[in-house]
């Protein structure tokens, strides 16, 4: 791999590895390989990167069936063609039994970052606009209902895929800030990384969070917040005033955006709040337990 040739397309490259665990290994959705390319591929992403290529390293429980192995890797070689990727090295391990719970999975990957981007935290503002991609809480729901067995398959799926797309989109518009996958956490733990970098404050419009049906009907089942739940499909995006509808319109203007919406502003408080629809706020506080291990 020739890293000048790289760097001739970009002033910086960017770098990113991650290791997949999640339970079960196949999920409404998608499965532990698919997990492991995008995941990584939208890591890369958020700083404005195209991703290029990948490595992929696996532990491997002895007695795993082989064809749940070529299944995932099968599936991998699909999103990284997908995705524009290539998986370009890797290595594979085995554990005896009761070692490892079936495959465990470690990626790494690397694309360029366009010379004139700088996204990150540190440029966020007051005035700005928070934008998310699409429905919150989908991997984190459809994970939750299979290991609970909520009885709810046929509709709660995870909303694993890559989200360069969106990222290309995005890339030719001057206002956007920053860019982050709600991944473990939701949009809360974006929204406190984003406070503690920028410390800037955050005010979210509960009537505005887009969020499926049948998500909402588990959180309030169990007396959870879909606003914590996992994606594994959707980003927030911090713009600013004068650019929201425009980044707005070009998210939605992608396959895996349309169900895309402006939820709330920036501001200087320093404080991460909750309005609802009566007036009403609640400060947004990060859950003090893991509700979920094993998402990703």
């Amino acid at each position: 791999m020739n890293l000048t040739s790289l760097t001739s397309l970009g002033c910086q490259l960017a770098f990113s590895t991650d290791s997949y665990i999640v339970e079960p290994i196949f999920f409404p959705g998608g499965n532990i390989g698919h997990l492991s390319v995008c995941g990584t591929v939208n890591d890369i992403a958020m700083s404005g990167a195209k991703p290029l290529y990948l490595s992929a390293s696996f532990i491997i429980e002895e007695g795993l069936p082989f064809e749940q192995l070529e299944a995932i890797v099968v599936s991998m070689a699909q999103t990284a063609k997908q995705a524009g990727v290539q998986i370009v090295t890797g290595d594979t391990k085995v554990a005896p039994r009761g070692k490892v719970d079936k495959l465990f999975i470690n990626t790494c990957g690397i694309g360029v970052i366009p010379d004139s981007i700088n996204w990150g935290a540190k440029q966020i503002q007051p005035d700005d606009v928070i934008i998310v991609s699409g429905t919150l809480g989908d991997h984190g729901a459809a994970l939750l209902n299979i290991r609970e067995n909520l009885g709810l398959d046929g509709h709660l799926v995870s909303d694993c895929d890559c989200l360069y797309p969106i990222v290309d989109a995005l890339l030719p518009l001057n206002g956007v800030r920053a860019l982050r996958d709600a991944t473990r956490g939701g949009v809360t733990a974006v929204l406190h990384e984003f406070a503690t970098v920028s410390e800037c404050g955050f005010t979210l419009e509960e009537s505005s969070l887009p969020i499926n049906q049948e998500v909402q009907g588990v959180c309030e089942l169990l007396g959870l917040d879909p606003i914590n739940f996992a994606n594994e499909g959707k980003l927030i995006a911090i713009v600013s005033k004068q650019d929201s509808q425009a980044a707005l319109q070009a998210i939605k203007n992608t396959d895996i955006g349309r169900s895309a919406a402006i939820i709330g502003s920036v501001n200087s408080s320093g404080r991460i709040v909750v309005n609802n629809a009566l007036g009403a706020s609640r400060p947004l506080e990060l859950p003090i337990t893991e509700p979920m291990p094993r998402i990703c």
